[in-house]
């Protein structure tokens, strides 16, 4: 009998107490739903288990990650109904005890446990990392750090494109991702103030990006940092192509054993998520401590929204698992607040939220366009990670519920207050006006 579909519809209509907007196609060629509408296809009774085993978010998670649940129609529809239903009804949504108290939600319940087959809980996905508790240790954050980043660089290629930038780009007159990466990378530089012969700092430099435009169109000569290996191999081979060896240094190092300040400037772009709360004014103290007096830290960050009770925030169980191990949002306040509290004066605040959206949507085209090499180069649950992960992040962003901000801030010295700032705020803000390339 192939009934699973409208059974499965059935219960999820109950416990959330409204209509299904999307369709179910079950392991057994039934389906149920709007006819038309993108559909969620649960290729097998281990999707079940996986959720019954692990309500909510992480067993979504597991089921997607190993293939046993999948989408038919557009990803962003799905998860903008998913979303709807489960994440964003807050106090309106049906909660599971009061659905649970109805005997006709019990007796789905019971039907669904023996739908799901064996009640054995089935392995978590390999490209799970086993959660520990949010340490941040040097050496906790270089094994989380290499969960992420160490998935190779050919895969990075693919998502990223020619720029091989990870964090949201500046997008001003449409244009390619590449050229608004080139224009978010030269924002910053003007932020900076960068000029010839200065130091920068690069924090968490990635593949090399920001430090070979710092070098080659201002320069400056850079450090840039990252506890990746196959970064660090990859930016390397990069600034040896550019022909700026002179001018750059990769190091693969943790931030808090950098010692031969001071720099001019410090950049820190996309790295701070990954500090953690506990963590956060000791990273704000050592980059202040790195820079010379009236030096300049931009610090590019994901936050969240702020909470009317900050102790109940929980990190996100799918990111932590899966993408970001021990990775930490903050709200833009709480992060102004900590860089103050260092010794930091902040001068300029700049959201740029609905820019990481378009750029979260670039790289998921991209990742599709080449789907097939993608998960050669990795496998197939590592790449649904990253096309969700993304996915997901953009109609985060699209819908504020996260953000991005350029944080600038001074060392400016007690007593004499000399930031070296202009009197003029966001003179480095003048679209399609680059700098002349520096010669030498």
């Amino acid at each position: 009998m192939q009934d699973a579909a409208p059974r499965l519809k059935s219960l999820v209509e109950q416990l959330m107490g409204v209509p299904l907007p999307l369709r179910i196609r079950a392991w057994d060629g039934s389906e149920a739903g709007p006819p038309g509408a993108p559909a969620l296809v649960v290729r097998n009774r281990r999707a079940l288990r996986r959720l019954l085993w692990k309500p909510g978010e992480l067993g979504l998670a597991r089921a997607w990650v190993s293939g046993d649940l999948s989408v038919e129609g557009d990803l962003y529809t799905v998860l903008a109904h998913m979303s709807g239903l489960v994440w964003e009804r807050g106090e309106d949504a049906r909660g599971l005890g009061e659905a649970l108290r109805d005997p006709e939600v019990r007796a789905a319940v019971r039907g669904l446990v023996k739908l799901a087959g064996p009640p054995l809980p089935p392995a978590p996905p390999a490209e799970e990392m086993r959660r520990r508790r949010h340490l941040h240790t040097k050496r906790s954050d270089r094994r989380a750090i290499s969960h992420h980043y160490d998935v190779g660089n050919d895969f990075y290629e693919i998502v990223l494109g020619p720029s091989m930038v990870y964090s949201c780009a500046y997008w001003q007159d449409g244009g390619t991702l590449e050229g608004a990466q080139r224009d978010k990378l030269e924002l910053i530089a003007r932020k900076l103030d960068l000029k010839p012969g200065q130091r920068l700092l690069d924090v968490g430099c990635g593949w090399g990006s920001m430090a070979i435009h710092a070098a080659r169109e201002h320069g400056v000569s850079v450090v840039g940092v990252t506890l990746s290996q196959e970064q660090a191999a990859y930016a390397r081979k990069r600034v040896a192509e550019e022909g700026l060896t002179d001018r750059v240094e990769i190091r693969v190092q943790d931030y808090r054993e950098v010692t031969d300040g001071p720099y001019d400037a410090i950049s820190s772009i996309g790295m701070a998520e990954h500090v953690g709360a506990e963590r956060y004014l000791e990273y704000a103290e050592v980059l202040n401590r790195l820079l010379r007096p009236a030096g300049r830290l931009l610090n590019h960050q994901i936050g969240r929204r702020p909470r009317r009770d900050e102790s109940a925030y929980a990190v996100d169980e799918f990111i932590d698992a899966y993408v970001f191990p021990d990775g930490e949002l903050a709200p833009v306040g709480t992060t102004v607040t900590q860089l103050e509290r260092a010794g930091f004066e902040v001068r300029d605040v700049e959201s740029i939220r609905e820019h990481y959206a378009l750029t979260l949507r670039r790289w998921v085209a991209n990742l599709e366009a080449d789907w097939t090499r993608a998960v050669r180069l990795t496998s197939p649950g590592r790449a649904r990670v990253w096309r969700l992960y993304m996915a997901a992040s953009a109609l985060a962003f699209e819908r504020n519920n996260i953000g991005v901000n350029q944080v600038l801030a001074v060392k400016t010295p007690e007593g004499t207050g000399e930031s070296g700032m202009p009197l003029r705020a966001r003179t480095w803000n003048r679209p399609g006006d680059r700098p002349r390339r520096t010669e030498g």
